[in-house]
């Protein structure tokens, strides 16, 4: 059964899986907001919004080593794939995932940041519905899910982490408001957190 985070709380992946975890995804699903009141029951959903899934993989000294978004889709050694990217959050379900293989990730990485951020700069008081969820890829359980619909006038948020204790991995939601258009814009909010 999944595990609903709260904000800053952390789970154990191998404990919350039942099992050793080799490949994880990552999955962020959004809706656009409707307007509210009766001209927005009237004239329907809102504009479209792009929402942009990053992951960024750093070592112990907070060292940025790779970067995996939709300018790159996947990770220079193969280990981080990013799906896709969904410019209109339309449908049911994910709306773009990472496949993070946690057994390939080199030694050196001791942490995989996930971020979004609305590469068309709407805020996320017209987001709504809008989640991050850690997935079990043998089987395809759920294990976490995070609830990003906080509202507010940031275009960017620090989802979660995952990252390195002992011999297994953690994963801890952030949910931290950040502004930019790409994950570069949002770099000095997430060195904070390392």
């Amino acid at each position: 059964m999944p595990i609903s985070l709260e904000k800053n709380q952390t789970i154990s992946l191998e404990k919350s899986a039942g099992t050793s975890l080799s490949n994880v995804t990552m999955g962020l699903g959004w809706d656009v907001a409707k307007p509210k009141g009766f001209l927005g029951k009237l004239l329907g959903g809102g504009e479209s919004i792009d929402l942009d899934a990053s992951a960024l993989i750093f070592d112990s000294n907070g060292q940025l080593l790779d970067n995996v978004w939709f300018r790159q889709l996947q990770s220079k050694d193969g280990s981080v794939v990013h799906t896709g990217d969904n410019r209109t959050g339309a449908g049911d379900g994910d709306d773009e995932q990472i496949r993070v293989n946690l057994s390939r990730l080199a030694r050196a990485v001791q942490t995989v940041v996930f971020t979004v951020n609305s590469f068309t700069g709407q805020d996320f008081s017209k987001v709504e519905n809008a989640y991050c969820r850690l997935i079990n890829d043998a089987g395809g359980a759920e294990i976490a899910r995070f609830n990003l619909s906080s509202g507010g006038s940031h275009t960017g948020q620090v989802m979660a982490r995952v990252y390195r204790d002992g011999g297994g991995w953690n994963m801890q939601a952030l949910g931290l408001p950040s502004t930019g258009r790409t994950f570069q814009d949002m770099l000095p909010d997430i060195r904070r957190l390392l």
